[in-house]
Formats: structure tokens, C-alpha cells, sequence
């Protein structure tokens, strides 16, 4: 669920859910104090006008009790003045806020409110026999109810019984419920309000807790974790994303930590390729000092020797530096439209006698029209054309040699196919012979190079929007395939 919906849900509830708990708890306080009413009042259904007129509910509270004490004043009026009746009497009384005097004459012989004052301010006997309930006039006293009921003994005695009752400003049935209500609503607006932030909260608060805990975790360093997607909210996604961003950073962190190793491994071998040809330079110079070369053939042998080791050291500071340049994007493409067969023609009299010169034979087939041209940069192409040219030589491994070009027409490309008669590349090293600074020939002492030359040629391929790749047998062969495409005139239609 969605965290606005979560949020709207949870609103809603939290009025809802209040409402429908406050009316079950009104309608449960109000039956069951009713109930206690009608027994206590002695109220009719319907009529719970008491709840509201304090003094009527009072009033009515003794009633009983009023007409049982009239009937026996009447008929067993010695009863009432025995110790047994008059205590138990009062204890019942109590139970209703109510307490009994009993006056003989002018002298009070019973007294359940121990209230002194209260007996001096007694009504005094009237003797009416239809006594009603009244009110205490005066300010001490004026929460009292006063019930009397006077009659007179055989001998002529006034006798006066009160019952005084404590009345408020609320029968505590009322009170009760009232109290029963405030309760419940507290506990109810606590509880759902409770549940529905506590619902809310588990929602949006859990899961950024353990985004905090994962940021915490990158912040160390720390990548090896996954963090779980449970939700397609919009706390789902952050963790989506999290999830992806983590993913790139540990790719990030695992490539900076290969191209260290790789750049490792270029320096090692950068200074054992340049160690070699300056050893021998250093070599050979010392001859010429030392007076070794005393022959002009000696002396002419050794200065060809340092030059073909000097072109050695600038033809691989040559490629670090255009290696450099690639790996930056520096390297400043001027695309052109070149003419196929003329650009394939030009480069292979310029290739040819090279390849001569070290035994190798090459052969040259274009398959495309006269008029065909392709999109590319010509200086860059070159590049490319030498270093696998290099390449195949420097793997050549035979005395007589060849390498084969042949141009194609594939539909919207070029297809460039360059296959030589060398000892091949292994399987296991076919899929990373593009990757730089890997060296598929094992043998150092064999090769030499940088092991960056075919990630240049990938490298300036991609960025013509072509492809390369290659197919070799051991002792057999190699060849290599890319394509680049070709120029095309916009047709109006």
C-alpha cells in the first residue's frame, strides 16, 4: 500500500474507529447504570429524569425506607426504640448516603451522624404524620436531605425520626457512568489513536531505519549485503533504487580494484619492456666507447641495433599515450567520408613492403564497388589496421608467413577480415584477448608489448560505432573481423 493511502487509511480510521468505540461504550455505561438506577430509584422505563434532578433522585432514595418507618410508628412503635433495630437501620441507611436520628422530647436517643451541630438545628415536632423532604436552610448543612416522620407514644411523648440523606450535585449512578464514559474515551482515543500511529509508523519508520542501517554499512565501506525489497510503496522503491545504487557502487568498487591490479600489471610490464631495450642500448653504446666496434660493419651493426631498440621504446610509449587518451575520451575523432577501395588500396602499398621486409606475404581482396564509402577517421583506422597487423606479426612464430585482407559489402557496413598463418590464439584466451593489459602468450622472454594494443583497437572500433571480434585455431591461424559503416545518401522522398 501506497504511503498516501497508508496515511488517508489511517486518518479515516482513527475518526472512524473512535466514533464506533465511544457509542459501544455509551450505549454499555448508560444500560447498565440505568439498570442500577431503576433498582436503586425505583424509576420507571423511560422516565430517567433523576439523571439530570439531583434533589428528585434523592428525594426518592428513601422513599422505602420513609414508609416502612411510618407503618411501624403505627404499629410496633416500640420497636423502634430498641438498640438491634435502630443499628441495623442506620447500617442500611448508610448504603444510601443516609443516616438515622431518633428524638424523644427534646432528647436525641439515636444519632447516626455523631453531629452535633446538626442536632441543635432539627426541625422541631409538628406532628402532621405527611412529612415531605427538605432541604437544609442553612449554609452548613444545605447539602443535607431531611426526611421526618413524627408520632406521638400512649404516654403522650413526642417522638420525632429523621432521616438525613447526603445529597451532591449528581447521584453517583450518574457520576459512575459519567466517570465509566471519561475512562472509556481516554482509553479509547490512547488506544486507537496508539494503534493506528503505531500501524502508520511500522510502515514508514521500520523500513528508513534499515536504510539508515544501510547507509551506515556503505559509509564503512561495507557492500556485501542486500537489501531486500518486501514493499511496492514508495518506501519500496527507495529501497529499489537503494538496492541498485549499492549494486553500482560494489561494481564500482570491484572494477577501481581490478583497474589497480591491471594498472599493476601495466607498470610491471611497461618496466620490464623498457628495461630490456635500454639495457641493450646501454650495451651497445658502451661497445662503441670501449672501442668493441672497431670495424665500420661493427660500428654501422650496432648503431641499427640502438635504433631498432630506441623505435621499440617510442612505439610503446607511443601506445601508452594514445592508450591514455582513449581511456579519458581526449582523443579528438575527425570522421570522415572515405572512399573504400581507395583508403584499403593506399594502406596496403603502404603495409605490403613492410611485411616484405620480414618475410611475411600479404594478400588483398575487396569486395565492394568502386564508389562505396564509409564513415570513419582515417588517422585512428590506420591504428587500428597497424596494431593487429603487430600484433600478427609479433605472434607469428614461422619463418614465411601470411595475412590476408579482405574488404565486404555486409548490407548497411564494411566488413574488414584480417587473417594470418601464426601459431593462433587457446580458446580459454579467445574472450579476453580485448581486455587490457591481458597477454594471452604466457612467455615474456617471447613477446614483447604492453598487452593494451587490441583494447586500443576495441576501444577506437566502439567509438565508430562498430564491432570487432575474432576467431583463431591454434597453429593454424588467427583472424580478426570488424565492421564500420557506410556512408549513405539521404533519399528525399
Amino acid at each position: 500500500m501506497k504511503i498516501e493511502n497508508r496515511l488517508w487509511l489511517s486518518f479515516f480510521l482513527m475518526v472512524i474507529m473512535p466514533i464506533l468505540l465511544i457509542v459501544t461504550v455509551l450505549f454499555y455505561s448508560v444500560a447498565t447504570n440505568l439498570k442500577q438506577v431503576r433498582e436503586v430509584y425505583g424509576v420507571k422505563d423511560g422516565d430517567y429524569s433523576v439523571l439530570t434532578n439531583a434533589s428528585q433522585a434523592y428525594e426518592h432514595l428513601t422513599d422505602e425506607d420513609y414508609r416502612e418507618i411510618q407503618s411501624l410508628t403505627g404499629t410496633m412503635p416500640e420497636k423502634i426504640f430498641t438498640k438491634e433495630w435502630q443499628n441495623e437501620t442506620d447500617k442500611e441507611l448508610q448504603k444510601k448516603n443516609t443516616n438515622l436520628i431518633i428524638r424523644r422530647g427534646e432528647t436525641v436517643i439515636f444519632d447516626g451522624r455523631k453531629d452535633v451541630g446538626l442536632l441543635q438545628q432539627l426541625p422541631a415536632y409538628e406532628g402532621t404524620g405527611e412529612d415531605a423532604a427538605v432541604t437544609m436552610g442553612t449554609e452548613d448543612y444545605s447539602k443535607l436531605l431531611l426526611k421526618q416522620i413524627d408520632f406521638k407514644l400512649r404516654s403522650g411523648e413526642n417522638v420525632s425520626v429523621f432521616l438525613v440523606t447526603q445529597t451532591r450535585g449528581m447521584i453517583p449512578e450518574a457520576e459512575d457512568m459519567l466517570e465509566t464514559i471519561l475512562v472509556g474515551l481516554i482509553a479509547i482515543f490512547v488506544v486507537s489513536g496508539g494503534g493506528m500511529t503505531l500501524w502508520a509508523s511500522r510502515g514508514i519508520v521500520i523500513p528508513i531505519r534499515r536504510l539508515e542501517t544501510a547507509t551506515k554499512r556503505i559509509a564503512r565501506g561495507d557492500l556485501d549485503f542486500t537489501m531486500e525489497v518486501t514493499r511496492r510503496d514508495e518506501i519500496g522503491e527507495l529501497c529499489a533504487n537503494f538496492e541498485q545504487m549499492r549494486k553500482r557502487l560494489k561494481e564500482s568498487s570491484e572494477e577501481k580494484v581490478e583497474q589497480d591490479r591491471q594498472y599493476k600489471i601495466l607498470i610491471s610490464n611497461i618496466c620490464h619492456d623498457l628495461k630490456t631495450p635500454i639495457t641493450a642500448i646501454q650495451g651497445y653504446v658502451e661497445g662503441l666507447m670501449d672501442g668493441v666496434a672497431n670495424t665500420p660493419e661493427k660500428q654501422e651493426k650496432y648503431i641499427r641495433t640502438i635504433h631498432n631498440k630506441a623505435s621499440e621504446m617510442n612505439t610503446l610509449i607511443n601506445e601508452l599515450t594514445v592508450y591514455s587518451k582513449l581511456d579519458t575520451n581526449r582523443v579528438p575523432y575527425n570522421f570522415q567520408r572515405l572512399n573504400v577501395e581507395g583508403y584499403f588500396t593506399d594502406c596496403m602499398e603502404e603495409l605490403r613492403l613492410d611485411l616484405e621486409n620480414k618475410g611475411i606475404d600479404l594478400v588483398y581482396r575487396n569486395e565492394c564497388g568502386a564508389g562505396m564509402r564509409m564513415i570513419a577517421d582515417p588517422e585512428q583506422l590506420t591504428r587500428v589496421i597497424h596494431n593487429i597487423v603487430s600484433n600478427a606479426v609479433k605472434y607469428m612464430g614461422k619463418p614465411v608467413g601470411r595475412i590476408s585482407f579482405r574488404i565486404k559489402d555486409v548490407g548497411d557496413f564494411v566488413q574488414i577480415e584480417i587473417e594470418d598463418t601464426g601459431k593462433g590464439i587457446a580458446a580459454k584466451d579467445l574472450p579476453f584477448i580485448f581486455d587490457r593489459f591481458y597477454r594471452a602468450d604466457a612467455s615474456r622472454n617471447e613477446t614483447k608489448g604492453s598487452g593494451i594494443g587490441l583494447s586500443i583497437v576495441k576501444k577506437i572500433i566502439s567509438d565508430h560505432g562498430g564491432q570487432i571480434w575474432v576467431t583463431s585455431k591454434e597453429n593454424v591461424g588467427t583472424t580478426m573481423y570488424f565492421v564500420l559503416r557506410k556512408y549513405q545518401e539521404a533519399v528525399n522522398g
